[in-house]
């Protein structure tokens, strides 16, 4: 995983709770799960998007 082992990452959980405190790990931890569900679901759209496009090109062409 990127290099890191379980030392590292303690040591990154470390900082991050004493940057932001122990109460605010859920509400970030929220907001990151937030973002990437909306990345993964946007590149799902963009090939929605693309199938839509390439129908209507073919219904141009035909009709």
């Amino acid at each position: 995983m990127f290099g890191l082992g379980i030392p590292e990452l303690l040591i990154i959980l470390v900082i991050v709770m004493i940057i932001f405190g122990a109460g605010k790990l859920p509400q970030i931890g929220e907001g990151l799960g937030k973002a990437i569900n909306g990345f993964k679901r946007g590149l799902t759209e963009t090939s929605k998007i693309e199938d839509t496009k390439q129908e209507n090109e073919k219904k141009e062409k035909t009709g």
